[in-house]
């Protein structure tokens, strides 16, 4: 299987383009590529395909962010893997190409049916974050009717061919040299019509439900970062594809741990004796709750120690971050008069200055006496 192509390449964009400029590059692309001017021509619709997959990552900032970061492996995380086929590409971005080609070009029949997309937010855990998940949902949504199948028809009805169009879907029109090509207003591009509509569905050929989903939260997902579940969203009208759903991740925090992209930070508090001497304490760990790490002697506040592969997972498997040890140091406040004193000797020992531990008169009268 050939390597896919850089996106912004398949454009002809630079990584810094702009949405109207990669819009504009796009709209030149499937004009070039649009299946209807080239019949017959796999190549062509193998390049609509690639351009289209490409402006639907560069077009999307979250997609477009993972794109810039991980590669082809990155919008994947979000939900997204390309095309199958060019009727999929043009289900897919509905109305889109209307705007792109003012209805000259313009989809399939029955595009405009496409389900409408749909939105939610969903907050994890932290360790679910880390670790991936599944989450059991509820999404309220219209789905295919039940007594109809989708077809929108009363039973024992079917529909009828579109007398306007012809059953095409579109609509021809001359204007001197040039042929355009519309929606029929009729059908609204499906090429039939019901005559006798589904009592329960109305002739929709969709129902509201209540729509049970299994969410599968990839490793190393972030807070705010999107996944989309392709055909969860409403159905679509009279067998049209479904729209999607999007569920925005929301991330709890866990005070043991900052993140940083795919890295870690976690403060480590250890004593002023233990910092001098070196010591062995239980530090946090992400995957299990505590591991021994072993410190230095000498070790200083504000020093940062550094598991390498210790952090979060790459979002799409290509290994993990590090985990960042911060040191602070702890004074102590609460000494006795014994070990007072036995730092005191140290301190006398070094040479190092330390507070007079008399009062203010007896100072003054020991200078006096002396």
């Amino acid at each position: 299987m050939a390597a896919k192509r850089d996106y912004y390449e398949v454009l002809g964009v630079s990584k810094d383009a702009s949405a109207a400029e990669v819009k504009k590059a796009y709209r030149k692309k499937a004009l070039e590529f649009h299946p209807d001017r080239n019949p017959g021509d796999p190549a062509a619709e193998e390049s609509f395909k690639e351009a289209a997959e490409a402006f639907e990552v560069v077009s999307d900032d979250q997609k477009r962010q993972l794109y810039d970061q991980f590669g082809h492996d990155g919008p994947k995380q979000a939900g997204f893997s390309g095309f199958r086929g060019s009727d999929e590409v043009f289900s897919h971005f509905g109305d889109l190409f209307a705007d792109l080609f003012g209805g000259g070009f313009g989809g399939r029949r029955g595009d405009s049916g496409r389900g409408a997309d749909l939105r939610m937010r969903l907050e994890i855990a932290f360790a679910d974050a880390i670790n991936g998940s599944e989450r059991e949902i509820t999404v309220p949504r219209k789905q295919v009717c039940d007594t109809c199948t989708g077809t929108g028809c009363a039973e024992g009805s079917r529909p009828k061919s579109c007398g306007y169009c012809q059953g095409r879907g579109q609509v021809v029109h001359r204007q001197g040299f040039f042929t355009v090509q519309t929606t029929c207003p009729k059908c609204q591009g499906e090429g039939q019509t019901i005559t006798d509509p589904c009592r329960t569905c109305s002739g929709t050929g969709v129902q509201q439900v209540e729509s049970e989903l299994t969410i599968k939260i990839p490793a190393g997902v972030d807070h705010g970062q999107t996944l989309r579940v392709q055909g969860a969203g409403q159905g679509g009208k009279r067998g049209a594809p479904s729209g999607s759903l999007y569920v925005q991740i929301l991330v709890a925090e866990d005070e043991r741990f900052v993140r940083e992209e795919f890295d870690v930070h976690t403060p480590v508090e250890i004593t002023m004796l233990q910092a001098s001497l070196g010591c062995v304490i239980d530090v946090p760990d992400l995957f299990d709750e505590e591991i021994e790490y072993e410190f230095d002697p000498g070790t200083q506040p504000g020093e940062v120690f550094v598991r390498k592969g210790k952090g979060i997972p790459v979002l799409g498997g290509r290994g993990r971050g590090d985990q960042h040890l911060h040191i602070k140091v702890k004074i102590p406040t609460d000494l006795d008069k014994t070990a007072i004193e036995s730092l005191r000797e140290l301190a006398e020992a070094r040479g190092e200055p330390v507070a007079d531990p008399r009062g203010f008169f007896e100072k003054v009268l020991g200078r006096k006496r002396s």
